[in-house]
């Protein structure tokens, strides 16, 4: 059955069991649910798991350990590993399990709690099997038998809400399910079954009906390449619920079309939670640092994401120690409402190493070849806001381009939805993080040309660039600013104000042209 949620993720490690000094205090092991209480979360999902261990003391694999604490290798090589494994024995030391405590909390906060598992990380057996060890991963049996194994303890043996299968963490986070697209597809249906497999135990659990959320790739064919027929499962009745992802790719896009996803979920009541990456900038970008997505750039992922019919949204890694702001963007993702007039910053992301490696399609950035005059390059905007039915209280819309090895004597056309923008006002701008001469922003003042509700296109068009200089263009950066203000404004740059002004003799009207104030 549909419903809303807003789904806050903890991985366990980088905000939590890497940074606290062991002994771990009872503040400290509740940190990660105290810090999203009060807000907008209603499910906490905690991520059990990485290649090297579980981390609570499972009976039904390995806890976390590393390799690196063991009687050949006692000592460990990071401050983060030692503080990991010692702050989880000073809670058991206590009679505590560190999974316990949290899920406890949870409870006590009014918040659901499903553990994550990563499904391509197996401690304890056969390492050949793993996919980077020269194994073939899932087609082995015994793999898919242990994860069964240790989903069912999670669901069984404690007070959880239910699980999540991550099928998403390769390749950023672990082995990839298939040695290749062969034993991907020929294993398809072992999949399908093992899923279906693992919904029958999270539901028929003594204690309570338990529910099963997946983590799946953002489009249906990289989630086909990889073993994972999702249109089947919903078919199947296996899951409850699905989120979108590619782990590691955590660049912010509010333009993911996850249609596809949506309306196969919905056939069957089942719901979608669009995932609202945390970055902007990754620092695999030569020149750049990671930069965390804007409040203003999340509301406009999660406004978009509403508009295809998402049913609630799921987020992670904001930026930590949380503050003001952080409890503020929870608790907006969780009311659609408080974001209908408010600033958005819609952004496109760019190819990274992980996407490409997983075969995920983005469109940035593009080479346009200093040859190729007249070809029109197309870019899909969504646009959550009434740009035109809202037009009174919008302040202004930008749109900016970043283009590498532009000069100003390129001729270079930009349309909207085949509108062109030649009479809009553009500023250009040096680029941050780079040096100034490697390209400009275009910054487009949208006065009478703008995105509509929904889908746009924006093309690119090179018609000409000086005969001596033979480097292409390349689009790096496609973004549109929404601002909203707090009077109704006007088309005009100044309001014409009409006064008479009384003269003997006279009866001519002045008028008197005033900027009108946008803000006290």
């Amino acid at each position: 059955m549909r419903r809303q949620r807003t789904i806050y993720f903890n991985d366990a490690r980088h905000y939590y069991l890497f940074v606290f000094e062991p002994p771990m205090t009872m503040e400290d092991a509740w940190r990660p649910i105290d810090e999203v209480a009060g807000t907008g979360v209603d499910t906490f999902v905690y991520g059990v798991s990485r290649v090297d261990g579980l981390y609570y003391p499972s009976k039904a694999s390995t806890q976390f350990k590393h390799g690196e604490h063991g009687p050949d290798s006692p000592a460990f090589k990071q401050n983060a590993y030692w503080r990991t494994w010692h702050n989880m024995k000073s809670l058991e030391e206590r009679g505590l399990d560190p999974l316990r405590v949290l899920i406890d909390r949870a409870h006590d906060k009014g918040m659901e709690f499903f553990a994550s598992l990563r499904l391509s990380s197996y401690p304890t057996i056969d390492p050949a099997h793993d996919v980077k060890s020269g194994g073939r991963g899932w087609v082995h049996r015994e793999v898919r038998d242990f994860q069964r194994e240790v989903l069912r303890e999670l669901a069984v043996d404690y007070p959880t809400e239910g699980v999540e299968l991550d099928f998403a963490a390769a390749p950023g986070g672990s082995s990839p399910h298939f040695r290749d697209k062969d034993d991907a597809r020929e294993y398809t249906p072992a999949v399908t079954e093992w899923v279906a497999e693992v919904a029958d135990i999270v539901r028929d659990r003594p204690s309570s009906f338990g529910e099963v959320g997946a983590r799946v790739y953002p489009t249906e064919d990289l989630n086909l390449r990889q073993g994972f027929d999702v249109r089947q499962w919903l078919k199947d009745g296996s899951v409850d619920w699905v989120a979108p992802l590619l782990y590691a790719h955590n660049q912010i896009d509010p333009h993911v079309d996850l249609s596809w996803l949506i309306e196969a979920a919905h056939d069957v009541d089942v719901s979608v939670y669009a995932t609202i990456q945390p970055h902007h900038f990754d620092p695999g970008r030569e020149n750049f640092v990671t930069e965390h997505a804007t409040p203003a750039m999340r509301r406009a992922a999660v406004a978009a994401f509403r508009e295809q019919g998402a049913d609630g949204m799921y987020t992670w890694f904001l930026p930590w120690p949380f503050g003001d702001a952080e409890r503020r963007v929870l608790s907006e993702m969780a009311d659609p409402d408080l974001i209908v007039e408010a600033d958005k910053h819609y952004v496109v992301s760019r190819r990274s190493d992980f996407s490409k490696r997983a075969g995920l399609e983005t469109q940035l950035p593009v080479t346009i070849e200093a040859s190729d005059t007249g070809t029109a390059h197309q870019f899909r905007l969504y646009c959550a806001d009434d740009l035109q039915g809202k037009a009174d209280r919008i302040k202004q819309v930008r749109l900016k381009v970043y283009i590498g090895d532009i000069v100003s004597e390129d001729k270079v056309r930009f349309l909207i939805n085949g509108e062109s923008l030649e009479n809009e006002t553009c500023l250009r701008h040096f680029p941050k993080g780079l040096p100034p001469y490697h390209g400009q922003w275009l910054d487009f003042d949208l006065r009478h040309v703008r995105p509509k509700k929904g889908w746009n296109t924006l093309e690119i068009v090179l018609d000409g660039r000086p005969a001596d200089l033979i480097s292409p263009l390349m689009v790096q950066d496609i973004e549109f600013i929404v601002e909203y203000g707090p009077y109704p404004s006007t088309p005009n740059l100044h309001a014409r104000i009409g006064r008479q002004n009384e003269r003997p003799g006279s009866s001519q009207t002045l008028w008197t042209e005033v900027t009108p104030r946008e803000e006290l």
